[in-house]
């Protein structure tokens, strides 16, 4: 079977040859197997999961911006499927820095094109793509995203939701991840009232490097992993 990618991995948990570090994120998630392409070392990385509802105020728009590059500034790797404008706005900014970023489709990553913006990062090694989803699923649905944003979530150490629309799907998985007691941040504004009032961890974007204190890594190289 032709492929659109040669070099994409397909890795679990039990392969011994993958890092500690990664080996239990996935062991956590229960995948099997899970195709990746790029440097898989990224995944040692303290890991921020980004989301964002489609409809976003303005003016969390703008702190959300400021954050993306407080982020970037701090070298904190982020995670996410990047598909509302927010999201997809974060990534340009956040692939413009040396910090890693891992983008998560909802759908299979075999046949995917690579746009012409990951291409370098992924070069470099910043950028790693991952995908739980079999060969045939190629399209995204509203049941496979679901599936994607739970995925990104357990790899996670933390969740940062810029604004979940009051009725969202967004706001919806929100609930569910508090609900397992996995820490969620979002910006202190009254917008976010119902985040916060459902536990979500206030975050002032001035104190957001403080968060994370530490500095950007040179990306490792990748260990190729043997199947």
């Amino acid at each position: 079977m032709t492929r659109e990618f040669s070099d994409i991995q397909e890795i679990d948990h039990l392969n011994h040859q993958m890092p500690p570090p990664v080996r239990q994120r996935f062991a956590e998630c229960g995948m099997e197997h899970v195709a990746a392409r790029g440097n898989t070392r990224v995944l040692e990385q303290r890991l921020l999961a980004f989301f964002c509802s489609f409809q976003c105020p303005g003016n969390l728009i703008l702190e959300t911006y400021d954050l993306a590059r407080e982020l970037r500034k701090a070298g904190v790797g982020v995670i996410g499927g990047f598909h509302s404008p927010m999201e997809k706005e974060c990534l340009e900014l956040l692939l413009r820095g040396s910090q890693p970023v891992i983008i998560c489709p909802a759908r299979e990553i075999y046949r995917m094109r690579v746009p012409k913006l990951w291409k370098e990062p992924l070069q470099a090694g910043r950028l790693l793509i991952l995908s739980p989803f079999a060969e045939n699923q190629r399209r995204m649905t509203a049941e496979l995203a679901l599936q994607r944003n739970r995925f990104v979530a357990q790899l996670a150490d933390e969740v940062f939701a810029a604004h979940a629309a009051a009725g969202s799907k967004t706001l919806s998985f929100c609930r569910e991840l508090l609900g397992a007691d996995k820490p969620v941040l979002t910006i202190q504004r009254p917008e976010n009232s119902t985040l916060l009032e459902l536990g979500a961890e206030p975050l002032a974007v001035k104190n957001a490097s403080t968060r994370w204190p530490f500095h950007p890594k040179e990306a490792k190289p990748d260990r190729k992993v043997k199947r």
